[in-house]
């Protein structure tokens, strides 16, 4: 999944945007609420998780302007507030979740997980091509009886390829949403990671699946 992470408190933003992204999560982590402003309105995201305690804006104000345009991608909100009447808040406010400060970085996982079966995009916790079987939990790869565990940016890329199968992806669909949304990609980057991800999927007898379409971009798909 994409997601958008904003929390003020670098000393939180870092260790929750690493665990999330160790577990296959593109994050686009930001302190400023103003920033989360800009991106909610430029990025398409599979979940956002608020902290309520933001200066300027607040998650709570974001949650609620996201709401307003009508987007329905599920909410998590962070906050140090206990009370029922913060959490009626925040719900109201249209969160879908609410988890309170300091966050347990497994229950902030779990409770990720369980959003993202909320998601619009939600396909399962596999996606096939044909008999190749992309296992999200556990980032591995399968294929007959020979499975295989993939880099967190193999497993990226190939999840993207997954849920477009058979269209023709270019570069830049490629370096804008696999990438986070203030990481430059080299101008080689796409490129090196088709090259490693068909590695793999020749181990699985499946490299001639990923398709290089000459001045248009990449395609997966099965061989007939």
């Amino acid at each position: 999944m994409r997601i958008l992470l904003v929390e003020d408190d670098p000393e939180q933003l870092e260790p929750l945007s690493t665990a999330l992204s160790h577990v296959g999560h593109l994050v686009d982590g930001v302190q400023e609420g103003e920033t989360a402003q800009w991106l909610m309105q430029e990025k398409t995201y599979d979940l956002l998780i608020l902290d309520w305690m933001l200066p300027k804006v607040s998650g709570l104000e974001l949650c609620s302007q996201y709401r307003q345009q009508g987007k329905s991608t599920p909410i998590l909100l962070l906050t140090a507030k206990d009370t029922t009447a913060d959490k009626v808040m925040g719900l109201d406010a249209g969160a879908d979740d609410y988890l309170i400060k300091p966050v347990d970085v497994m229950e902030l996982l779990a409770r990720v997980r369980a959003l993202g079966r909320r998601s619009p995009q939600w396909l399962g916790d596999q996606l096939y091509l044909q008999d190749l079987v992309l296992d999200l939990p556990s980032m591995t790869l399968q294929r007959g009886d020979r499975t295989i565990v993939l880099s967190t940016r193999e497993y990226q890329f190939l999840e993207f390829f997954l849920r477009h199968p058979g269209q023709v992806i270019s570069r830049e669909q490629l370096e804008l949403n696999l990438w986070e949304w203030d990481n430059q990609p080299e101008s080689n980057a796409v490129s090196t990671q088709i090259r490693r991800l068909r590695l793999r999927l020749g181990e699985l007898g499946c490299a001639d699946w990923l398709e290089t379409i000459y001045g248009m971009g990449y395609r997966l798909q099965a061989s007939s």
